[in-house]
């Protein structure tokens, strides 16, 4: 396990020595210590990101070339991926399946950006047609600069390289934060050194989000910020970025409904609905944890769904068929039961289970939750809880269940499941979110655009989406005719 900064093509010691703790979720143990960067160690990152990105040619390189060093990096990652899958594993607590998947996800997106760098090598921007024939005119995308990313805790490795990965093929370069949380396979991103990626094109500093975090959103040297996380930690981002006119992303916090109309197939549903709730121990921004199923089949799909529930393996995520690993600190341990209790208290029934199972004295682990009766105006109807709790409620019509869908601060994702592909599309088009699932619920594709309406954030990410979050747009027009302009004469020259 690394236990260094990563700074301008080397591994460094921070300026003051800190260090803090790495906790493995599932037993508790203390397993490790990492740098604990402050401003003067990011002040290092910047500039080293800005001397590769202003003098040592990292945007002048081709496409071609810097996909080389993208797919050298992803080459990487495959070659070490259960390694690094383990790494997450003791790290965030997620099933080893589940993390062995992320990573190799984490490549397939380095492989992903890598083509579009190649198909950019062409693009001498876009032709724009013009009133005045004297004129033409283009517009092209440039790199903004040096990208500041700061990523979650709940996919480390996979949120580093949905930023990166298209940062790094934009022709930016890069001063990552990982969480304080799980900081470890983030630190391994610096395989970008084995490609031999130039010094400063990718920095990695880990620390507090109050300090290193901080010290990236107030950097003058820094010129873009991307930010996945909380939505109140995303205003204070956002707020900051205003000082200077920073460009910013945000994917920020979700409350996602799950529409299940009563010509659904039960099993089919219940299977979807615990994806969209249970897996990564339902810590995902997009989780689907507002079941809304129609009188009809009500009774029956909560009757499968409390079943199934009950019959999912808990455990530490490096034994062999565990499904659900710990919560990924005792902080969320402890505000997730304490959401649970809240929602008894408001008048919600939980329909299985909401506490620590037993024999788990040690570790973060929950059972995955039901909540019925839930209040539509409690936290747990309205708030991001981000653990394994799910909130279901009967409707009666396609209007009811749209507006309860709806009714709601952030639009991050909705899914609908129906064998009626006219009403799956018409509910589909109704909801405002930025990602719509029908039949389904949460496949991710790195082709695909990333991101949400309303308090869920702002830009997509993934996809060229993505690539657009690291580019600026410039107006190349050129006079091109031998004729005078004819705005304005000499003197002269009028006399004549």
């Amino acid at each position: 396990m690394r236990s260094e900064l990563y700074i301008g093509g080397r591994w460094i010691s921070p300026i003051k020595g800190g260090t803090f703790d790495v906790v493995n979720p599932a037993t508790e143990d203390v397993i490790h210590k990492l740098p604990a960067a402050t401003a003067e160690d990011v002040d290092a990152a910047v500039a080293a990101a800005r001397r590769a990105f202003d003098k040592d040619g990292w945007p002048k390189l081709s496409g071609a070339q810097r996909a080389a060093y993208l797919r050298a990096i992803a080459d990487g990652i495959r070659v070490r991926q259960q390694e690094i899958a383990r790494l997450e594993v003791i790290d965030n607590g997620k099933p080893l399946p589940e993390a062995a998947w992320d990573i190799a996800n984490a490549a397939g997106c380095f492989d992903y950006f890598a083509g579009l760098a190649e198909q950019r090598d062409n693009d001498r921007g876009e032709p724009i047609k013009l009133s005045d024939a004297r004129f033409t005119s283009r517009a092209v995308k440039e790199p903004i600069g040096v990208a500041g990313a700061i990523i979650p805790w709940n996919y480390p490795l996979l949120m580093a390289a949905w930023k990166v990965a298209p940062a790094l093929v934009a022709g930016c370069t890069v001063v990552l934060k990982p969480a304080e949380l799980t900081s470890l396979t983030a630190l391994e991103l610096a395989i970008a050194d084995e490609a031999k990626l130039p010094p400063g094109v990718l920095n990695v500093v880990t620390g507090s989000g109050s300090v290193a975090g901080q010290a990236i959103v107030d950097h003058k040297g820094v010129d873009k910020l991307a930010f996945t996380g909380s939505g109140p930690v995303g205003s204070k981002i956002m707020t900051a970025a205003a000082r200077d006119i920073k460009r910013v992303s945000l994917e920020l916090g979700g409350k996602s409904p799950f529409v299940v109309f009563d010509d659904a197939d039960i099993d089919e549903a219940v299977e979807w609905i615990m994806f969209g709730i249970f897996w990564n121990q339902g810590q995902v921004c997009s989780a689907t944890s507002r079941v809304l199923v129609q009188d009809g089949i009500y009774g029956e799909l909560l009757r499968r769904l409390v079943e199934e529930t009950r019959k999912i393996t808990i455990g530490n995520g490096l034994e062999d068929g565990i499904l659900l690993g710990p919560l990924v600190s005792k902080r969320q341990h402890e505000q997730v039961l304490g959401a649970i209790e809240a929602a008894r208290a408001a008048g919600a029934t939980v329909a299985c289970g909401g506490r620590r199972p037993d024999g788990f004295e040690r570790g973060y682990f929950l059972e995955p939750t039901v909540l019925t009766d839930v209040p539509l105006g409690s936290d747990a109807w309205r708030e991001e809880i981000f653990g394994p709790v799910l909130c279901i409620r009967p409707f009666s019509d396609e209007n009811e269940a749209i507006e309860l869908a709806n009714e709601s601060r952030f639009g991050l994702a909705a899914a609908v499941m129906s064998k009626d592909d006219v009403r799956a599309e018409r509910v589909a088009a109704a909801f405002r979110a930025g990602i719509v699932w029908i039949n389904c619920s949460q496949p991710t594709f790195t082709e695909a655009p990333w991101g949400g309406y309303k308090e869920s954030g702002i830009g997509r990410e993934l996809g060229y989406w993505g690539l657009e979050n690291y580019l600026e747009t410039k107006q190349i027009t050129k006079f091109v005719t031998e004729e005078p302009w004819g705005w304005y004469m000499k003197p002269s020259e009028a006399a004549q």
